[in-house]
């Protein structure tokens, strides 16, 4: 089971995942955007709708994996993004994952938090800390919790991303430096496409030695890496450093 898969990773995960011989259920809030989707179901589900949650269980019952993909991103100043946007995003990147880890696990990022990016990193952070425990509650009886953390890739994420960091103001400066600072942590290479994060996928579902954590990407390696390695201050000063970030 597969949340968020019109477009981006989760599309790119059911198709390689079925292609690694799962049968996947693809789901979607318009489910006529998965029509092109060859995978064993295809069904429409709301995330954020208890109803629509319950109807999708009722409808496929017991399933041996769930991927919890569906959500968006949301950038601005923590001062200054409306407060109902941020509830709608923890009702989707939060809230949405718990009502499918409920409905289906019965049955069965927040890593480093960005300046502009608050709220988004708040949602991946609280998803973070509830799949340590909820690994720590069900892996007594069996049943495997994965973090997969990419870092940057393309996919039309973005696109649908509520952006608050064009705006004027206080945090007009910092706007502009951070782009800045986001071309640099790219670097030279190519940034990976969606498919990386479904191959990682699939590996995390087969892999002989189970861990909980699963970086995806260059971009990910380093920053996580970096993260491990030393404390907070000298994490901060690092990055503040190499990305030339003086706010």
């Amino acid at each position: 089971m597969i949340t968020g898969c019109s477009t981006g990773i989760g599309r790119a995960t059911a198709v390689e995942l079925t292609k690694r011989g799962y049968e996947v259920v693809a789901t979607a809030r318009r489910a006529e955007t998965l029509d092109d989707l060859d995978v064993a179901q295809r069904l429409a589900l709301d995330v954020d709708d208890d109803a629509s949650v319950a109807r999708v269980r009722d409808t496929v019952g017991a399933i041996d994996v769930l991927v919890n993909n569906a959500g968006f991103g949301l950038e601005g100043p923590v001062e200054t993004v409306p407060l109902s946007e941020v509830r709608r995003l923890f009702e989707t990147n939060f809230f949405g994952a718990v009502r499918m880890i409920q409905a289906f696990v019965p049955a069965v990022n927040g890593v480093v938090g960005p300046p502009l990016a608050g709220y988004y990193a708040a949602s991946k952070f609280a998803l973070e800390g509830l799949s340590e425990s909820l690994h720590l509650e069900v892996g007594h009886f069996g049943v495997r919790v994965v973090v997969i953390e990419p870092g940057a890739i393309v996919t039309s994420f973005p696109d649908n991303a509520i952006d608050h960091r064009p705006e004027p103001g206080p945090y007009a400066e910092l706007a502009t430096m951070w782009e800045g600072a986001l071309d640099k942590l790219g670097g030279d290479g190519e940034t990976p496409g969606p498919e990386l994060v479904a191959a990682t996928i699939g590996e995390a579902l087969e892999a002989e030695r189970y861990r909980l954590r699963w970086p995806v990407g260059a971009e990910a390696d380093l920053v996580t890496g970096a993260r491990e390695s030393m404390t907070y201050d000298d994490f901060e000063a690092s990055m503040r450093e190499v990305l030339q970030v003086d706010w």
